[in-house]
């Protein structure tokens, strides 16, 4: 099986990448899976929202040419998974911007002429790593860990019927508790494909 991560991070020696690097090595270490780091900043993937992009959301105009490309990357993946830094309790822009962007009416959805949504990623499994400065205790004691569910899980990956699988926070990174977060990555993506093993040995 195959697992696409996705890194949103500016710095290649991140934390963040860090931890992308370790989930990719769980998962090729737990069978014969295989894996592909999309590497946003690297990659210079642009995610302003753009008149392109609008066309192709009314369905006026075909999708604009590096949109395709990531969705085809997610379509070869059995699993999506989302590495990155939290930024003002949300995703980074840029990480935002690919949402925004590859998740488009017509491919993840369709919006019908009588109003109905017809969810289309039913068939893909997504894992969630926000990486916070902030310890665990801020993100419950102010909500900030449900509202980012709410808004991410439910609101992006619900919206498209893509089943949240695992959402985690690895938070007080500037403490105590960064130099266990890559050994969490690496257990984490050893079981992305699990549940996938039990259903077919069933």
């Amino acid at each position: 099986m195959h697992a696409l991560i996705v890194v949103s991070h500016p710095d290649p020696q991140s934390l963040t990448h860090a931890v992308a690097q370790a989930y990719a090595q769980g998962v090729r270490q737990s069978g014969d899976h295989t894996t592909e780091i999309a590497d946003l900043a690297a990659e210079r993937f642009q995610p302003t929202f753009h008149q392109g992009d609008r066309a192709a959301y009314l369905l006026q105009a075909a999708l604009p040419d590096d949109v395709p490309r990531e969705q085809a990357r997610i379509d070869r993946a059995d699993a999506l998974v989302l590495v990155y830094p939290v930024y003002w309790w949300s995703f980074p822009g840029q990480l935002k911007g690919w949402i925004d962007r590859v998740f488009s009416n017509g491919w993840a959805y369709d919006e019908t002429s009588d109003g109905r949504l017809l969810k289309r990623l039913g068939r893909l499994s997504v894992h969630l790593i926000g990486i916070g400065g902030a310890d665990g205790g801020t993100y419950a004691r102010h909500g900030y860990d449900r509202a980012m569910r709410t808004q991410i899980d439910h609101g992006i990956f619900g919206f498209c019927g893509a089943k949240v699988v695992t959402s985690e926070f690895l938070t007080d990174v500037n403490g105590t508790a960064a130099a266990s977060h890559v050994e969490t990555a690496r257990r984490l993506g050893a079981a992305t494909f699990a549940s996938a093993h039990v259903a077919a040995a069933a």
